[in-house]
């Protein structure tokens, strides 16, 4: 089985693996459209985190992580846990560097979960971002991890360049 991170799971997996690869989801885009009230921020001062949004000729970066089947209900039992705040399990199709495509599941915190905030302006992101801390450390270190591991590998996301710019 494979799981693709697009956020904290590039740089914090928190889970055993048998094999990492560079993977690309299509017709998906990441957004800081959702709250943390668990990870980034608390209930009295929600953070945000990312989720996808689709968006038709978008191609989200990302790393897909190759579970053991022995592992398999360890893992999915630690990321249910890890992503409970409005993320659900999704299906989907990932691009490689390598000829073939992956089958993987992705968590997604869509419209309908009610931490879900939707469209913002990046000013008002970044707002957020400046003060949020939470249990898995500041909102700003999020964003800012997030956007080394794109700049590691060598992938351009606008939406988390410009509020690291704000930032």
């Amino acid at each position: 089985m494979w799981i693709f991170g697009y956020g904290s799971l590039i740089f914090r997996p928190s889970f055993a693996y048998e094999e990492r690869r560079h993977a690309w989801l299509k017709g998906w885009v990441r957004r800081f459209w959702q709250s943390s009230t668990d990870h980034r921020g608390v209930p009295a001062a929600p953070g945000r985190v990312v989720t996808l949004v689709p968006e038709p000729g978008a191609r989200c970066w990302g790393m897909a992580y190759r579970i053991a089947a022995e592992r398999v209900e360890e893992v999915l039992a630690h990321l249910d846990y890890r992503e409970q705040n409005g993320y659900e399990r999704h299906r989907v199709i990932l691009e490689t560097r390598e000829p073939s495509l992956l089958d993987a599941l992705v968590y997604v915190a869509g419209p309908s979960n009610p931490h879900y905030l939707g469209p913002s302006s990046l000013e008002e992101i970044a707002a957020v971002v400046r003060s949020a801390h939470g249990p898995s450390g500041s909102n700003r270190d999020y964003v800012l991890r997030l956007a080394e591991a794109l700049a590691e590998a060598g992938e351009h996301d606008a939406h988390v360049m410009e509020l690291m710019r704000l930032l």
